[in-house]
């Protein structure tokens, strides 16, 4: 018979009243979030498989699987093409100004050349933190044709404004600049915090040697910039390619649709009671937006 010598130590392992503690404090929220995060999650996903509607909420035995018929469906939608059109608009157009001005602005803020750094921080960053619904709302005057401020300053030098929102080559434009100036001051922040991370002897160095501003930014600010280009264009793309209170607000996706995206799509079948069909969409756009994000942090990663 093996005897263990009281000196001998217990193999290393989670004690049962540890873990029974740890699944104590977890369940409180682990139920929560699977009763109204997952589970729901789960039941769109099955009924993007079924032909269910509203009316079909009274008798559930009505619903019948209709298996890839409703993602199928997606490919003979005009309106759905249209929808991802103008979104992939938003992102190809808006992910580039955005950045890019972010880029510039954190660059006047940061050079340490403008007076009042603080309050032009906080006025570039305002919009970020104030209701997209109330932005939308005060834009939708800005581009009012009679009594709007863009046609009214338009006015002053002789020059009769058109009706932005209700011209169809014209309102998504007109979307994407309002878009363009929310998202700048949230880009700027990202790049501010890039800038102030990068060593200033670098930037020493450089000018000792005779590098020009410009040199300066090329080998050295942008190399070191790398890392959070590549975040500030995944955290722009995945947000535009939700993008649905600015439409919906500003012009309901019209007009003739020249403004819908997939969100506010995907919002407006719900409202019809299409609820697989909605579902399926919701979906596509899912899976899209993981692929792209995906993408953008095997970037991220591999820049190391």
């Amino acid at each position: 018979m093996k005897v263990r010598s009281p000196h001998q130590r217990r193999a290393p392992g989670r004690r049962p009243g540890r873990t029974l503690a740890g699944w104590g404090f977890a369940l409180p929220f682990a139920i929560p979030f699977t009763i109204f995060m997952v589970g729901p999650v789960l039941v769109s996903l099955a009924m993007s498989f079924t032909d269910i509607r509203s009316a079909d909420l009274r008798d559930p035995l009505a619903v019948e699987l209709v298996g890839l018929d409703n993602y199928l469906r997606l490919l003979d939608d005009e309106l759905f093409g249209r929808a991802v059109r103008n979104t992939a608009v938003v992102v190809l157009v808006g992910v580039p100004l955005t950045v890019g001005l972010g880029l510039a602005v954190a660059l006047g803020l940061n050079s340490g050349l403008t007076r009042f750094t603080a309050l032009f921080r906080v006025g570039y960053y305002l919009p970020v933190v104030t209701s997209i619904v109330a932005i939308s709302v005060v834009w939708r005057f800005v581009y009012q044709q009679d009594s709007g401020l863009l046609n009214g300053a338009l006015g002053l030098v002789g020059v009769d404004g058109p009706n932005w929102l209700a011209d169809t080559t014209l309102a998504l434009p007109a979307l994407i600049v309002m878009i363009v100036w929310r998202g700048l001051g949230f880009q700027m922040v990202i790049f501010l915090a890039g800038l102030q991370a990068i060593p200033a002897h670098l930037y020493e160095a450089a000018r000792l040697d005779g590098a020009s501003t410009w040199q300066q930014f090329r080998h050295i600010t942008l190399p070191s910039l790398r890392p959070t280009l590549l975040l500030s264009a995944v955290i722009g793309t995945v947000g535009l390619m939700l993008v649905f209170e600015e439409p919906f607000v500003m012009t309901r996706g019209g007009p003739l649709h020249s403004t819908v995206s997939v969100s506010q799509y995907v919002y407006s079948q719900f409202g019809f009671g299409n609820y697989g069909y909605a579902s399926a969409m919701s979906y596509v756009l899912f899976l899209a937006v993981a692929v792209l994000g995906v993408g953008w942090f095997r970037l991220l990663r591999s820049d190391g």
